[in-house]
C-alpha cells in the first residue's frame, strides 16, 4: 500500500479553475500593456502641433518653443513614452494643455456620468429584452406564428444594424425638437437621461432579445420541459421558474459584454446630447490636440472594457465549468 497521501477529489477541479483564472489575468495584463502603447501612439498620430493649437496661431515662435520644451514635447518619442508610462504607473496623468486642469480631476468629474449612462442603458436593455425574447420564443415555438417570427426577426435585425448616433439624431429631431417632450441636450434633471439612454439601449435590446429567444427555444425543446408539460405544470410557472434561469447564463454574459460596448459607444451619443461625460471630452481633446487628456481618456475607456471582460470571463468560468475545459483545450 502506498504511503502517498490521497488527493481529494475536488482538488483537480480547483487547480484547473486557478490555472484558467491565471491565464485570463495574464491575458489581461498583456492587453493593458498593449493599451498603454496604443494610447500613447494614437494621440501622437494626430496631425498638427498641440502647443500651437493651445496657444493660438498668433503666438510668437519663441513662446511656442518655450512651451514645447516645458511640456517635454521636444524630446524623442521613446523618452516621452518612458515618462508617460512612469506617470501612469504612479497615477499621474498630467495637466491639460488647454485649461491647465489636472487630468485626474477631469476624469473623476466626468467618468461617473458616462458609467451612469452605460449602466442604466444596460439595465434597460436587460429588463426589456429578456421578456421580449422569451415571449417571441413561446409564440414561435415549433414553427407556430410565422408572421410573429418574421416581424420579430426583421425588427430586431434592423434595430441592431442602425448605429447609436443615428438613433440619437432621430430622437432629438422627433421627441426633443419636433414634439418638445424632452430636453435636446445637457444634464439637468431626470428627463435629460431619457433620450441618451434610449439611443444607447435600442440596439442592445434587439440583440439580447434575439439571443434570449434562441436560448429559450433550446430550453423549450428539452426533456424536462416536456415532462413538466405532461404533468400539466402551469405555463407561467414553467417559464419563469424553470426556463428563465437556464437561459440567463448566455444572456447575462452578453449583457456584461454589451456594457463594455455601451461605454465605448457612448462617445458619439454623448457628443450629440452634449452629455458631460468622458465621451464628449475625448472628442474635444482629440480635435484640440490636448494630448494628456486624450491619452488618459483612451486609457480609461480601454481599461474599463478589459476589466469588465475579465470579470465576465471569471464569472462565466465559475458558473459554467465546461468553459474551463474549453479554455484548457484551446
Amino acid at each position: 500500500m502506498s504511503d502517498r497521501p490521497q488527493e481529494r477529489p475536488g482538488r483537480p477541479a480547483v487547480r484547473r479553475t486557478l490555472r484558467t483564472a491565471a491565464r485570463r489575468i495574464v491575458r489581461f495584463a498583456v492587453s493593458m500593456a498593449v493599451l498603454l502603447v496604443a494610447s500613447f501612439t494614437m494621440t501622437h498620430l494626430i496631425p498638427g502641433d498641440p502647443v500651437r493649437a493651445s496657444l493660438g496661431p498668433a503666438a510668437p515662435i519663441e513662446l511656442v518653443q518655450a512651451r514645447t520644451a516645458a511640456l517635454g514635447l521636444d524630446r524623442p518619442l521613446p523618452k516621452q513614452f518612458i515618462t508617460y508610462v512612469g506617470n501612469v504607473l504612479t497615477g499621474h496623468f498630467g495637466t491639460s494643455f488647454l485649461t491647465g486642469e489636472d487630468v485626474g480631476d477631469i476624469i473623476a468629474a466626468r467618468l461617473p456620468n458616462t458609467l451612469t449612462l452605460a449602466l442604466l442603458a444596460t439595465a434597460m436593455a436587460l429588463v426589456v429584452a429578456v421578456p421580449l425574447g422569451m415571449w417571441a420564443a413561446v409564440r414561435t415555438e415549433n414553427g407556430r406564428n410565422r408572421g410573429t417570427e418574421l416581424a420579430f426577426g426583421t425588427a430586431t435585425g434592423t434595430a441592431v444594424a442602425v448605429p447609436e448616433f443615428l438613433y440619437s439624431i432621430a430622437l432629438v429631431a422627433v421627441l426633443a425638437v419636433g414634439l418638445g417632450w424632452f430636453p435636446p441636450a445637457g444634464k439637468a434633471g431626470p428627463l435629460t437621461y431619457v433620450l441618451p439612454i434610449a439611443a444607447l439601449s435600442v440596439g442592445p435590446i434587439a440583440m439580447i432579445a434575439r439571443i434570449t429567444r434562441v436560448e429559450t427555444l433550446r430550453e423549450l425543446g428539452t426533456d424536462y420541459v416536456r415532462l413538466a408539460r405532461a404533468k400539466r405544470l402551469p405555463a407561467a410557472r414553467l417559464h419563469l421558474r424553470h426556463v428563465l434561469p437556464n437561459t440567463l447564463t448566455a444572456t447575462l454574459t452578453m449583457g456584461g459584454l454589451l456594457l463594455t460596448s455601451l461605454i465605448a459607444g457612448s462617445v458619439l451619443v454623448e457628443y450629440v446630447f452634449a452629455w458631460p461625460g468622458l465621451g464628449l471630452k475625448i472628442v474635444e481633446s482629440i480635435t484640440q490636440k490636448d494630448y494628456p487628456v486624450a491619452q488618459a481618456v483612451i486609457l480609461v475607456y480601454g481599461a474599463i472594457v478589459l476589466v469588465v471582460n475579465l470579470v465576465v470571463d471569471l464569472v462565466l468560468g465559475a458558473l459554467d465549468p465546461t468553459s474551463e475545459i474549453k479554455e484548457v483545450a484551446a
